[in-house]
C-alpha cells in the first residue's frame, strides 16, 4: 500500500479524500497539510468522514512541515489539492516533495468529479476576486425568471466542525444559527437576500444528493479557481479584466478559462479598450469554442453621504485581498468614486490584522475582512474602532454591523451585473436544450 500525503486548504483536499482515497485500498493517507487559511492545521479529518480504514481520523499540519511529515511517514506519494495560486507555486512543492523522493500528483475532473441526476451549471473564475459571487446570483436570477428552480452548491468553506452534518441556508436566521466566519456569511448572505436556497459542508456526495431532491438545476458557486466537483453541463468561467493571470498562468484557473463554455470577462467599466482587447485576444488564444461576454461589475452604495467628504476605512473582502493578490476591492473603488478620503489603517491594526499586512505586504490602504475565529472577529472589530475615521465602508456582502459593535457608520457597497446579453442568451439555449431535452455541452461529453 502506497503512502499519501494531501496538500490543502480545507476544502478540495478533504473533496478529493472522499471520492477518490476513502476506501481506496491502493493508499493509506498519512495525513493533509494545511495552507491559506488560518486555523486549520492542527486538527484531525474526523473518523466519522474518514470512514474505517482510519479509526482515529488524519492529522492536519502545516505546510511548512512538508519535508518533515514526508519523512516521518515515509511518504510515497504527494497531491496537490489546493487552489488560486501560480504555476511556480505548485512546481516549487512539486520539487520539495521529489527532492525526497516522492511523486507528485494532480487529481484532475475525471477523477473527483461527481455526476448529477440533475443538470449543472457552475460558475468558476480564473483568479479569486474575478465577480464569481456577483455572477453566480445573476445566473440564479436569469435561471428563476424562466422558472428553473436552481439549488445553489458553494464551494466548501468548512471551518467549523468537520463532522457537522451538510449546511441548508434558505433564510438569515438560518445563519445566525450557525457559528459562520465572515467569508462564509459573505458567499451565503447574497443568495439568501434574493431567495436561493444554498447548501455547502465537507461530504458533496451527500449535499449533492440533497440538492438533487429540492431542485431542477443544481447551480455550483466556485470557490478561488477552483474546477466543480460535480461534472457541469454548463460551464461558466469569469475572468478579470483588471488581472492577466486571472486568464493564464494561475492553477486551477487556466483550466477553467479552457474547458468553459462560456467565459464571461468582468470588469470591463475598469479598464479602457485596448486592455479590454487584450484580455479578450488572451482568452480566445486558448478557448477558441467558448462564447466570451463582455460584463461590467457596477458599484451600488446603499449610503453614499458616508462617504462624500469623509475619511473612510475601506474593509474588503479577506480571500481576495490576501492570497487572491488584489490591492483593493469594491469598498476602495467606492470611496474615491463618492468623493471620500481613504485612510490608511496599517498603524492601528491588532493582533492576527497585524500580522496579515505582515504577510500580505501588497495590501496598503485596505483592511482585510478577517473572520475565521472569534480572535481573530475581536481583532477586527479592535483594529477598525481604533482607526481615527468617519466612515467604515464595507465592501464584502457581510453585514458586519450585525456581528461587531462598531464605532462607526457603515456604508456597504455592492456589486451589480451588467453584460451584454451573451450570457442571458447562452442561459436560455441552455435551459432549452438540457432542461427539455438530453444535450450536454461539449466540453463534457
Amino acid at each position: 500500500m502506497r503512502r499519501a500525503l494531501i496538500l490543502g486548504a480545507a476544502g478540495r483536499d478533504f473533496h478529493n479524500f472522499n471520492v477518490y482515497f476513502r476506501g481506496n485500498q491502493e493508499y493509506q493517507v498519512v495525513a493533509f497539510t494545511a495552507a491559506q487559511i488560518p486555523f486549520i492545521e492542527n486538527r484531525v479529518y474526523p473518523p466519522e468522514l474518514a470512514g474505517p480504514g482510519y479509526p482515529k481520523g488524519i492529522p492536519i499540519v502545516p505546510e511548512e512541515r512538508l519535508e518533515e511529515t514526508i519523512r516521518e511517514n515515509k511518504v510515497t506519494d504527494v497531491f496537490f489539492s489546493y487552489s488560486d495560486v501560480s504555476f511556480e507555486h505548485v512546481m516549487r512543492l512539486a520539487s520539495r516533495s521529489m527532492a525526497l523522493g516522492a511523486s507528485f500528483h494532480l487529481l484532475g475532473p475525471a477523477d473527483t468529479q461527481l455526476v448529477s441526476r440533475r443538470p449543472v451549471v457552475a460558475v468558476v473564475g480564473g483568479r479569486t476576486g474575478a465577480g464569481k459571487s456577483t455572477v453566480s446570483r445573476y445566473v440564479f436570477s436569469v435561471l428563476k425568471g424562466l422558472g428553473i428552480r436552481a439549488i445553489i452548491v458553494r464551494h466548501p468553506m468548512p471551518y467549523g466542525r468537520l463532522e457537522a452534518e451538510p449546511q441548508r441556508f434558505e433564510t438569515l436566521d438560518d445563519l445566525k444559527r450557525h457559528s459562520l466566519t465572515f467569508e462564509e456569511v459573505e458567499e451565503y448572505e447574497p443568495h439568501v437576500e434574493q431567495g436561493g436556497v444554498v447548501y455547502a459542508g465537507v461530504d458533496y456526495g451527500v449535499i449533492l444528493r440533497r440538492a438533487e431532491a429540492e431542485g431542477d438545476v443544481v447551480l455550483w458557486d466556485g470557490g478561488n479557481n477552483d474546477f466543480p466537483f460535480y461534472r457541469p453541463d454548463l460551464t461558466v468561467t469569469v475572468v478579470d479584466a483588471t488581472r492577466a493571470d486571472s486568464v493564464s498562468g494561475s492553477y486551477p484557473g487556466e483550466a477553467n478559462v479552457r474547458s468553459a463554455d462560456v467565459i464571461v470577462i468582468n470588469k470591463a467599466n475598469l479598464v479602457d479598450v485596448e486592455a479590454l482587447r487584450s484580455v479578450e485576444s488572451a482568452v480566445r488564444s486558448i478557448n477558441g469554442r467558448a462564447r466570451v461576454v463582455v460584463a461590467t461589475s457596477e458599484l451600488e452604495v446603499d449610503r453614499p453621504e458616508l462617504i462624500r467628504g469623509k475619511r473612510c476605512i475601506a474593509v474588503e473582502d479577506a480571500p481576495s485581498v490576501t492570497h487572491g493578490g488584489m490591492r483593493e476591492g469594491a469598498a476602495a473603488v467606492a470611496v474615491r468614486l463618492h468623493g471620500g478620503e481613504l485612510v490608511d489603517p496599517r498603524g492601528y491594526a491588532v493582533g492576527t490584522v497585524r500580522d496579515a499586512y505582515a504577510k500580505y505586504p501588497h495590501m496598503a490602504y485596505v483592511v482585510p475582512a478577517l473572520g475565521y475565529s472569534d480572535s481573530q472577529k475581536a481583532d477586527l472589530e479592535a483594529t477598525l474602532n481604533s482607526i481615527p475615521a468617519d466612515t467604515i465602508v464595507l465592501g464584502t456582502p457581510a453585514n458586519l454591523g450585525l456581528f461587531l459593535k462598531l464605532n462607526k457608520p457603515i456604508a456597504r457597497v455592492t456589486y451589480r451585473l451588467k453584460e451584454d446579453g451573451g450570457l442571458r442568451d447562452e442561459l436560455e439555449k441552455w435551459a432549452s436544450e438540457v432542461i427539455h431535452g438530453a444535450h450536454r455541452s461539449p466540453s463534457q461529453a
